[in-house]
């Protein structure tokens, strides 16, 4: 009981940081559990996994109402992101933890750069005959009063790194936010405030097409993932209330910091096969 207990406590504080960051929980929750509990690699992706769900699922719905989400250019990546998701997923069937391990520390490191870099806000007008335009992939959104227009670019580059963010998404067990707003923010020109409301709306969706292979593989353990999903959800609400009056300058120090010592821990394990 008092495992649960520390487990759950343990998932209020990666919810925490997640919703703090916008990144979820899923970058601590891995090595919260494989590092602090000892849980193999692959029912700690599968916890994690199950966690994003909920966490994307509660705050998606409210940046839908708001207007702020794409949700034809969130479902159309989707195509790409659940497919990748799915190949990942089958991948971390074949790898082993200490391989998996290492991964998700680079991807970790990336990470940390990505959230620390100077985010662009772009606001391109619609060309004409292009491919976003067959494609619709344009929209509006609220801005202090305003609505503003704007539409994609470079659809199919952005299209291709949600292929890796899914891949990535369905290996480790993140919601792969970071390289999902990379896709849309700085490939295909997206205001920022869309990339990362749509990004929010697609975690779910691909965590759920890769935690279905987890789930037949039987990786999916009950006792595990309950205390963690509900762990995860007090704490990324919670986090949504503090970012209101939290500085995200500082913030973003904090969570460099952290991911930082974790990723280096995480390459430490898996380099020395302390994974199980």
């Amino acid at each position: 009981m008092s495992e649960i207990l520390i487990l759950f406590f343990g998932a209020v504080a990666a919810g925490l940081l997640g919703s703090l960051t916008g990144l979820g929980g899923g970058v601590v929750i891995i090595p919260l559990l494989t590092l602090g509990f000892g849980v193999p690699m692959h029912y700690a992706i599968g916890a994690s996994l199950i966690s994003v769900i909920g966490t994307s699922s509660g705050s998606a719905v409210a940046f839908v109402k708001e207007g702020f989400t794409n949700v034809r250019i969130g479902m159309f990546l989707e195509i790409a992101t659940t497919t990748g998701a799915i190949i990942g997923a089958l991948i971390s069937g074949i790898l082993n933890p200490n391989t998996i391990g290492i991964i998700f520390a680079s991807i970790l490191i990336l990470t940390v750069i990505l959230n620390l870099r100077k985010k662009p806000d772009h606001q391109e007008p619609l060309i004409k005959g292009s491919l976003e335009d067959k494609l619709q992939l344009y929209g509006t959104f609220p801005d202090k009063g305003v609505v503003k227009e704007y539409a994609a670019r470079n659809t199919v580059s952005g299209f291709s790194m949600m292929v890796f963010a899914g891949i990535m998404s369905g290996l480790l067990g993140i919601g792969s936010g970071a390289l999902k707003v990379l896709a849309m923010d700085n490939m295909m020109k997206l205001p920022f405030k869309v990339s990362t409301t749509t990004s929010n709306f697609m975690i779910g969706v691909t965590a759920v097409a890769s935690s279905l292979i987890y789930f037949q593989r039987g990786e999916i353990i009950p006792v595990i993932v309950a205390p963690v999903l509900i762990g995860v959800v007090v704490g990324s609400f919670i986090g949504s209330k503090t970012l209101i009056v939290s500085q995200t300058k500082k913030l973003k120090v904090v969570f460099a910091i952290v991911v930082s010592i974790l990723s280096i821990y995480m390459m430490y394990n898996g380099i020395n096969h302390n994974f199980k």
